[in-house]
């Protein structure tokens, strides 16, 4: 049987109330998202669509699940509220091509990751000022991944009390991905601090 990634919340499992608001935060990050696009922007939101998607094939065992890389410490330190349609397109394709997450929970899964990609992009800004890209990153990479699981643990626990040993499988399995996502994000940022800076600051 195919494992499912522990990130990727199936439909059939989140209460209904949890899925509307899980649509409507990110109907809301959407159209922000969508209103700061220009044609600069979009191919860069298109690379990192596609590098969330590929990032999500990539699946390390995890008791009768897995979990993967998410990146969404970086998409949220290039893209801003662009890593919403990013993250959006990515989980559709992911869904559709693969069965990983549903249709109806795509509100929530988006939300989940898109809005501590964002939340680590502002702070990453705010305290990079052209120093220590790299610990900066880190932080921000890591740091996303825990925010992301303790998300996706809190939607699973409000959906019912039967999903609570779902909720703490899905924290305590992203911990190591926290430690390869830290060191990956630091990798990234540094390299882009030296050859691309622009990249990394607020969108005018």
């Amino acid at each position: 049987m195919r494992k499912h990634p522990v990130a990727h919340i199936p439909d059939g499992v989140l209460s209904a109330p949890v899925l509307m608001a899980g649509a409507a935060v990110t109907a809301a990050g959407l159209a922000r998202g969508l209103r700061e696009l220009d044609p600069v922007r979009v191919p860069r939101v298109a690379v990192l669509s596609a590098v969330l998607f590929v990032a999500s094939l990539v699946h390390f065992p995890a008791g009768l699940s897995s979990v993967h890389l998410l990146l969404n410490g970086l998409g949220g330190i290039v893209l801003g509220w662009a890593i919403f349609p990013a993250m959006l397109v990515a989980l559709v394709l992911q869904a559709v091509l693969f069965g990983f997450g549903g249709l109806l929970s795509l509100g929530v899964n988006t939300m989940d990751m898109a809005v501590p990609g964002l939340l680590a992009g502002l702070i990453f800004r705010h305290l990079w000022r052209d120093r220590s890209p790299g610990l900066f990153g880190a932080l921000a990479g890591g740091g996303t991944v825990a925010v992301t699981a303790v998300m996706v643990a809190g939607v699973l626990a409000l959906s019912g009390r039967e999903f609570e040993t779902a909720a703490q499988l899905v924290l305590l399995t992203h911990l190591p991905v926290m430690a390869v996502e830290a060191a990956f994000t630091a990798a990234v940022i540094s390299l882009l601090a030296r050859v691309k800076p622009e990249m990394l600051r607020a969108p005018p």
